[in-house]
């Protein structure tokens, strides 16, 4: 009876996963377009009758089309066109093959929303011509384009160069028609004043201090005459470009941002045959800043943390009690991360006991200026006074000191000049101690002095010799 039960429950679980697996590809073919087949990843049309007359698009109830990750199409003679919204939604689209269809012309703006795209096979096609812009924004590892009737003209000859990146066991056998009707090799191909540009920019090195303006320029050369633009990102500072096609273009940014140290410019010249830019890296001098300084914190060792910007590289010096805090193995400076201009670390002190309490101020210097916060900490209270719970203990609190500091670089965490001492408190701590210990030995050597006199007082007193010479003494006669 029980095997029974066993068996007849398994069976009923099976059943039921076999009608969920035909429920979810009914629903997909549903979704599907007729002469395709489609799963939530890839989509199939190689049935020619009836066959599809335009790219196959997802309907409203069907699974998210940005899971789609491949579209194989073949033996499609009725479809002729890739048009800008055939593609929209494919957002993780990584593979496209159309083969032996009818494809003759494919939008500039096609692949425009399919930025994964990776792979595309468009062997056997009626494709004349194919434009480069529709992929300059992809990363294509692979473009093959054997069996097409291509024209030979300049717009084609960036397939050449693109050709040239791989390796000879990728080299595809292409072939274009000039207007002789002659068939010729594409590795072969060559056009008059159909030339690859270039872009150089005058400033290769860039260095400007916070505040300040520069205008960048960028020589261009190319047949046709390529047209220029600028990439900046997201660049704060306020900039203008003026372009020329005719060789150069010029960058005005003004009231330069120290947000903006370390990002990129660049300056794209392209044409039909292909594309060229020229970049440089934009360093912004400035004033350090303290932008970030708080109470300590415990976790394996006690952290003050701090955050700090500035350019070049600014020095960092502590300061406790409004003198200058000697850093040791005990008490450091410690950088855990460096963002370009940005410096996040903590001074860290290991083991801190009420004498190390107070006022505590960090200094940040470079060529161009100084900022400087200060932070009060409590490690511990007081023994047999505080018991650690009232923040409000007795200290000097700060009031401005007027100092010269000792510079640390912000890259050498840890000064080693004293293994000793770590601070002015912790020097008191020492004298304290060896007070103590002079005081101990004193005392040790008075109560030894004491019991040494006791003991010869003590043997001294009741010498069985010293009663005997007394007697004899007293026998001897005094006339002989």
């Amino acid at each position: 009876m029980l095997s029974w039960k066993k068996c007849h429950g398994l069976g009923m679980a099976r059943l039921l996963g076999f009608c969920l697996l035909v429920l979810f590809f009914w629903r997909g073919s549903q979704a599907c377009p007729t002469s395709c087949t489609c799963t939530t990843t890839r989509i199939w049309c190689s049935n020619p009758s009836p066959g599809i007359m335009a790219f196959p698009r997802l309907e409203p109830n069907s699974p998210d089309p940005e899971n789609i990750t491949e579209i194989y199409i073949a033996k499609q003679p009725r479809l002729e066109t890739i048009i800008e919204d055939d593609l929209e939604g494919y957002v993780g689209l990584k593979n496209l093959t159309v083969v032996e269809s009818g494809l003759i012309m494919v939008a500039h703006q096609a692949f425009l929303k399919t930025p994964n795209l990776q792979y595309i096979n468009f062997t056997k096609n009626k494709l004349t011509s194919l434009s480069r812009k529709h992929f300059r924004h992809l990363f294509l590892t692979e473009l093959t384009l054997v069996g097409n009737p291509l024209k030979c003209s300049c717009d084609i000859l960036w397939i050449k160069t693109f050709q040239e990146t791989k390796s000879n066991s990728e080299m595809q056998d292409l072939y274009c028609t000039n207007e002789n009707k002659q068939k010729i090799a594409l590795k072969d191909l060559k056009i008059p004043n159909c030339v690859v540009p270039s872009a150089n920019l005058i400033s290769p090195n860039l260095t400007v201090e916070e505040g300040k303006s520069i205008t960048l320029f960028c020589n261009t050369s190319g047949h046709p005459a390529p047209d220029v633009s600028w990439e900046v990102g997201n660049l704060v500072s306020k900039h203008m470009n003026e372009t020329n096609k005719a060789s150069s273009a010029s960058l005005k940014i003004t009231n330069i941002s120290s947000d903006d140290s370390g990002k990129q410019i660049s300056c794209v010249a392209e044409n039909i045959v292909g594309e060229a830019q020229d970049t440089v890296n934009l360093t912004v001098h400035f004033a350090p800043t303290i932008t970030f300084l708080e109470s300590p914190t415990s976790d394996h060792h006690w952290c003050i943390p701090f955050t700090v910007k500035g350019n070049p590289k600014p020095t960092l010096q502590w300061f406790y009690q409004g003198a200058i805090l000697n850093e040791s193995k005990y008490i450091c400076t410690k950088i855990h991360v460096t963002n370009h201009t940005e410096y996040h670390g903590c001074l860290q002190l290991d083991n801190p006991t009420h004498m190390n309490n107070g006022v505590y101020t960090l200094m940040a210097k470079n060529e161009y200026g100084k900022d400087e916060k200060w932070v009060q900490a409590h490690f511990m209270g007081r023994p047999g006074i505080d018991d650690g719970t009232d923040p409000n203990y007795d200290i000097d609190l700060y009031g401005g000191y007027d100092y010269e500091t000792t510079p640390n670089d912000i890259g050498d965490t840890t000064n080693k000049s004293n293994q000793i001492t770590s601070t002015d408190v912790s020097n008191r701590e020492n004298e304290d101690s060896i007070t103590v210990y002079v005081v101990v030995g004193i005392a040790a050597l008075v109560c030894t002095g004491l019991v040494i006199m006791l003991i010869i007082l003590k043997f001294g007193r009741h010498s069985k010799f010293g009663m005997k010479g007394f007697v004899l003494f007293h026998k001897i006669p005094l006339d002989g």
